[in-house]
C-alpha cells in the first residue's frame, strides 16, 4: 500500500516536472504575443479618471479569466476532432484584429483633430461617461480573446504530441501566466503616476532622489501611454498579418523574401483596410 502511494507521489513529480519543462517552452513561443498582449491591453486600460483606472483594469481582467475558460476547453476538443476548426477561428479574429489597427490609423490622419476638439469640448454626462467606460472594456475584452486564441493555440502546438493531461496543465499554465502577468504590468504602468505623487510627497526638498524619481514617473507617464498606443495598434495588426502567414501557404511563400515583421505589417495593413472600407461602406448605406 506504501509502496503503492509513494510510486502515485512519483508519477506527480514527473509529470510536474515535464510540465515544468513544456510550460517553459511554451511560455518562451508566446512571448511574442505576449508582448503584443501587454502593449494592447495598456492602450485600452488607459484613459480613465484615477479613480477608475483599476476598476477598469480589474473588469478587463476578469474578462481576460472568462476568455480562457471558454477558449480552454473549445480548444482542447477541437485541437483532437476538429483541428480545421482552430485555423478558421484564427483568421476570423486576425480580421477583428486587422481593422481595430487601421481604424486607429485611419482616425489618427483623417479625424484626429475631430475627436480632439470633441473631447475637449464636450460635457460628458455619467451616463455618457458609464457608456464610454463599458464600450471601452468591451473592446478590449473582445481583442483579448483573440490574442488569448492565439496565445493558447501557440501553446497548444509545443505539447501536441504529448498526453492530454500534459496537454491541460501546460496549456493552462500558460494562460494563467498570461493573464496574471500581462494585466499585473498593466496595473503598474496605469499607476505610475500616483506612486510618482506619493514619492514626491516623502520629501520637502527639491533636489532629494524620492522627489526626482517620482516627477520622472509623473511625467513619464503621458509618454509611455502614447508609446503603448502606438506600440498597441502596431502589434494588432503585426499579429494579424502573422495569423494569415502562418496559415496561407500560398501568401507565406509569395511573401518568403521579405522580413518577417515587414510582411506581417503589411498584410496586417491590407487586410485592415479592406475590412474598414465594407465596414465603412456597411454604415454607409445603412445610414442611407
Amino acid at each position: 500500500m506504501a509502496s503503492g502511494f509513494f510510486a502515485l507521489l512519483d508519477d506527480i513529480a514527473v509529470l510536474m516536472d515535464d510540465v515544468a519543462v513544456m510550460g517553459k517552452v511554451a511560455t518562451k513561443k508566446t512571448a511574442g504575443i505576449l508582448g503584443d498582449d501587454l502593449a494592447v491591453n495598456a492602450e485600452k486600460a488607459s484613459g480613465f479618471l484615477s479613480s477608475r483606472e483599476l476598476p477598469v483594469l480589474w473588469a478587463i481582467t476578469k474578462g481576460s479569466f472568462l476568455n480562457k475558460l471558454i477558449i480552454l476547453p473549445i480548444a482542447f476538443l477541437l485541437s483532437a476532432f476538429l483541428p480545421q476548426a482552430v485555423i478558421v477561428l484564427l483568421l476570423l479574429g486576425g480580421l477583428y484584429l486587422a481593422y481595430e489597427g487601421t481604424e486607429k490609423i485611419y482616425e489618427f490622419f483623417f479625424h484626429r483633430n475631430d475627436t480632439k476638439e470633441k473631447h475637449e469640448n464636450a460635457i460628458r454626462s455619467e451616463e455618457e461617461i458609464q457608456e464610454r467606460e463599458k464600450n471601452k472594456i468591451r473592446s478590449a475584452i473582445i481583442t483579448d480573446f483573440i490574442l488569448s486564441v492565439e496565445i493558447i493555440i501557440i501553446a497548444l502546438g509545443t505539447v501536441v504530441g504529448e498526453s492530454i493531461t500534459t496537454q491541460i496543465l501546460v496549456v493552462s499554465f500558460v494562460a494563467l501566466v498570461a493573464t496574471i502577468g500581462v494585466y499585473g504590468i498593466v496595473a503598474i504602468i496605469v499607476r505610475m503616476d500616483d506612486f510618482g505623487y506619493k514619492l514626491i510627497a516623502l520629501s520637502d526638498n527639491e533636489k532629494s532622489v524620492s522627489k526626482t524619481i517620482g516627477k520622472l514617473l509623473v511625467q513619464a507617464l503621458p509618454i509611455v501611454i502614447k508609446t503603448l498606443g502606438v506600440i498597441g495598434t502596431v502589434a494588432m495588426l503585426l499579429v494579424a498579418g502573422g495569423i494569415y502567414i502562418h496559415n496561407i501557404e500560398a501568401l507565406h511563400e509569395l511573401l518568403h523574401g521579405i522580413p518577417a515583421l515587414v510582411g506581417e505589417f503589411l498584410v496586417g495593413l491590407v487586410v485592415g483596410v479592406f475590412v474598414l472600407f465594407f465596414v465603412k461602406m456597411f454604415s454607409y448605406f445603412r445610414n442611407k
